[in-house]
């Protein structure tokens, strides 16, 4: 299956300024499973908490089943006063 990942931030940055990239996945995988290929590709991005993502605009959690064609986003933290 494939999923639209969206990148945002210093996730893009640490991602090589990809905003967005499709990312192919066994079926059956899960959101947690998407995140340890995107760590794999891009080793900065695996320094992100895990708090920040989202299927199809609604945050999720690791377990959480992906199908063909959901979007995943990787929103990092917010920080500042």
């Amino acid at each position: 299956m494939t999923v639209l990942v969206r990148l945002f931030a210093a996730a893009r940055d640490a991602a090589g300024g990809a905003g967005r990239l499709d990312l192919d996945l066994p079926d059956e995988a899960t959101v947690g499973d998407a995140w340890t290929e995107l760590g794999r590709r891009f080793p900065r991005l695996a320094a992100f908490p895990l708090q920040g993502l989202a299927v199809n605009r609604d945050y999720a959690e690791t377990e959480q089943p992906l199908a063909d064609g959901d979007e995943l986003a990787v929103i990092p933290p917010v920080s500042g006063g």
